[in-house]
């Protein structure tokens, strides 16, 4: 898989300017949440060890990953797909083990990528990058599927986000977001207070600028369907999953 790009030819984990402080942030949060893992452990994520901190959470999002390669499966066709905000890429490898696929996983964050590509480096169909979506090199790619996954709240701007994931998708494309809260506008300011007394509770009140609440209203620009209603009566009656399943289509 080869980008286009010509400035692709720069170093694949050096991260964009005007990113650094962000990413000093976003890794001492994970620092003080005790969420990086050693290689081992990023191997077989979203499974995680009994005494994991976390277990519970990555069985939700186990399920919402189980959900979205089942869906994309069933295309029956060859799919290149991006996720945005890969992290540690456990998804974006979970994703390329759907036949007849490419996958992208991008993030600005320099060092859990340098951890993706060293511990997915058997996975031929798969490649990492650090840059920004709507860096120009970028723009120049075509996708299928664009994933953001437990990514979305470091945007400020739904609408400008998914404007620029729009432009990089084929016609008929599709945005999936999984793993991410949707607040009513209330809903929205009360989590904000509620993110803010967070990061102050563990020495990193600064965080609170990179990180944003949305909300339903911030879609209507978009034609989008919630695949999995997690307030729906069924679904409150069967498990306990909190987050939406929202895919944005791609018209022309």
């Amino acid at each position: 898989m080869n980008f286009r790009g010509s400035d692709m030819n720069e170093p694949l984990f050096k991260e964009p300017p005007g990113n650094r402080r962000f990413v000093d942030l976003y890794l001492a949060v994970r620092h003080s949440e005790k969420r990086l893992y050693e290689d081992e452990e990023v191997l077989w994520l979203p499974d995680v060890d009994k005494d994991n901190r976390y277990r519970k959470e990555w069985k939700i999002r186990k399920q919402s990953s189980t959900r979205l390669c089942n869906y994309l499966e069933r295309k029956e066709r060859p799919l290149r797909i991006l996720e945005v905000g890969c992290g540690n890429g456990w998804l974006s490898h979970k994703l390329a083990g759907i036949k007849n696929t490419k996958v992208l996983g991008l993030d600005i964050n320099g060092p859990e990528l340098e951890q993706a590509a060293r511990v997915f480096a058997f996975q031929e169909n798969l490649q990492f990058a650090c840059r920004d979506l709507g860096a120009q090199a970028m723009m120049k790619e075509r996708f299928d599927v664009v994933v953001f996954a437990a990514s979305l709240q470091y945007f400020s701007s739904v609408a400008s986000i998914i404007t620029t994931a729009l432009q990089v998708l084929v016609k008929n494309g599709e945005v999936h977001i999984i793993d991410t809260h949707f607040y009513s506008p209330s809903g929205a300011e009360e989590a904000r207070l509620r993110s803010e007394a967070y990061f102050r509770s563990i020495g990193v009140e600064e965080m609170k600028q990179f990180y944003f609440q949305h909300s339903f209203p911030d879609l209507d620009p978009f034609r989008y369907h919630v695949l999995y209603d997690p307030h729906s009566f069924i679904h409150k009656m069967i498990n306990r999953h909190p987050f939406h399943w929202i895919r944005i289509l791609k018209d022309s």
